[in-house]
């Protein structure tokens, strides 16, 4: 009977990484398909009571050339899901996957980065909601720095 190989501590970080990418991924993708949904019920209860939801999720800064920013927020959580899942399976994705998920990442921080300069300092306002969704491609783009950099580990 053949013995199993134990794959390399640093696969299974680096696995752990993916796995937890994947989590924070599709939680972005509820976060900001919670948004869409407020955006286009106009239902202001959604916002909870906390934050200026209604300031920041009406406002022109909401919207690119038409396209609500939760929908691209949704479209580029779902992609980086879908790179993080296909790592293992599709070797252009083993072989690329950590450099797109860092790349995604990057425009994603510094999209949020701009959103949260506007909410603070031309609305005057925060969503709860968009913060969070800040947070979570922040610790997306932090994960993928670390997988990128797998050999220091």
């Amino acid at each position: 009977m053949a013995s199993r190989v134990k794959p390399p501590a640093k696969d299974k970080r680096d696995s752990i990484l993916r796995w937890t990418s994947m989590v924070i991924a599709f939680l972005g993708m509820l976060d900001s398909i919670y948004l869409l949904v407020y955006k286009y019920s106009s239902n202001d209860k959604m916002c909870l009571g906390n934050g200026d939801c209604a300031t920041v999720n009406y406002s022109p800064y909401s919207e690119l050339y038409g396209i609500p920013v939760s929908l691209l927020g949704i479209l580029a959580y779902l992609a980086i899901f879908v790179v993080l899942v296909l790592e293992p399976h599709w070797k252009l994705a083993a072989e690329q996957g950590r450099l797109a998920v860092f790349g995604m990442g990057l425009v994603g921080v510094l999209f949020s980065a701009y959103l949260t300069y506007i909410e603070a300092y031309v609305l005057h306002a925060y969503c709860p909601f968009c913060v969070v969704s800040a947070v979570l491609i922040t610790l997306i783009f932090i994960i993928a720095i670390i997988r990128l950099n797998k050999y220091s580990l």
